[in-house]
């Protein structure tokens, strides 16, 4: 049996962290399977983990991550050798939209045994599945990042950032709410932020779209962000495209009143809301604005490029 290498992040989702690493970590002992096992002890050091694990001198390197979708996040920005390494994810977060999102099994047991029949599968000549990932890139190409769920700019990226030192997030999350986070601080940033106009421009055909008063444009990978909120219904990690869902032009009390729309998956169909289809968008806006990647508070940006990396990634699911 090949060893697997876990990066386990016990402080995510308050109270649900460390029963998820101990069902595992029972579960592997009880099975007598091979592993090495690394906490994270600060933000960026899954990452750090990551990169130095994917130097292993092995023919493939069986990755597991345990936490959330800023440590998928994470892992996906430190593996620097995505022919060897093979990635499985066990959620432990309060929102895990990476795992929904690519159809990975919410129970950790169940998650574990799914992981160990694609290993055994690959043994036997039946490779691992490959999906997309994206990656964003910003100041003229200096700074970059890759995504598994989406990265955008505006209002989700306003909210992501805020949601990074919410005491909201922090108490919902105790009482097991943690999803209502992303809902409650969107209502609150509606209505605080500035929009800016915005120049979207399509890398495969170079069509042009201008968009007025944006509240957000997202590049999304996978079909929900935020908790479970379906900005592009019919995105897919599988067809070598990112689904730019954007707002813009609409009134922010209107939007306010489009929002169960928006969390319905009925949103596409309002005038306002746009969905382009692109392996690159470029998005350039009138005035800075606040970037996310899975999540992550990545800056405040004016110019930005978002690229699908088409069968990025070796998932064991």
């Amino acid at each position: 049996m090949s060893k697997l290498y876990f990066i386990v992040n016990t402080n995510a989702k308050t109270g649900n962290a460390n029963q998820v690493w101990r069902q595992v970590y029972d579960f592997l002992r009880q099975k007598h399977i091979p592993y090495e096992a690394y906490e994270t002890k600060y933000v960026g050091h899954a990452m750090v983990l990551a990169r130095e694990l994917s130097k292993k001198q092995e023919k493939a390197v069986y990755l597991i991550a345990v936490g959330g979708d800023g440590t998928v996040n994470e892992v996906l920005n430190g593996i620097t050798d995505f022919q060897k390494v093979r990635l499985g994810v066990i959620a432990s977060g309060s929102g895990n939209d990476f795992g929904k999102g690519m159809g990975i099994p919410t129970d950790p047991i169940v998650c574990m045994r799914q992981i160990l029949k694609c290993i055994r599968r690959e043994n036997h000549g039946i490779p691992i599945k490959k999906t997309d990932l994206g990656q964003v890139t910003w100041e003229n190409g200096k700074k970059h990042r890759i995504f598994g769920i989406s990265a955008g700019v505006g209002l989700d990226a306003i909210v992501c950032k805020k949601a990074l030192h919410s005491n909201c997030k922090k108490f919902l999350n105790r009482i097991h709410l943690g999803k209502l986070t992303y809902l409650v601080l969107t209502v609150q940033s509606l209505f605080t932020m500035d929009t800016a106009e915005a120049v979207v421009e399509c890398g495969d055909n170079h069509k042009i779209y201008r968009l007025h008063k944006t509240i957000f444009a997202v590049a999304m990978n996978l079909q929900a962000e935020g908790g479970g909120i379906p900005m592009a219904p019919h995105a897919s990690c599988t067809d070598g495209m990112l689904s730019l869902s954007s707002a813009h032009g609409i009134p922010k009390a209107i939007t306010f009143f489009c929002l169960p729309f928006l969390v319905a998956a009925k949103h596409e169909k309002i005038r306002g809301f746009t969905t382009i289809e692109s392996p690159v968008i470029r998005v350039h806006t009138s005035k800075p604005v606040v970037l996310h990647a899975d999540g992550e508070y990545c800056g405040d940006v004016r110019n930005v490029e978002f690229t699908c990396l088409s069968e990025k990634l070796q998932l064991l699911k």
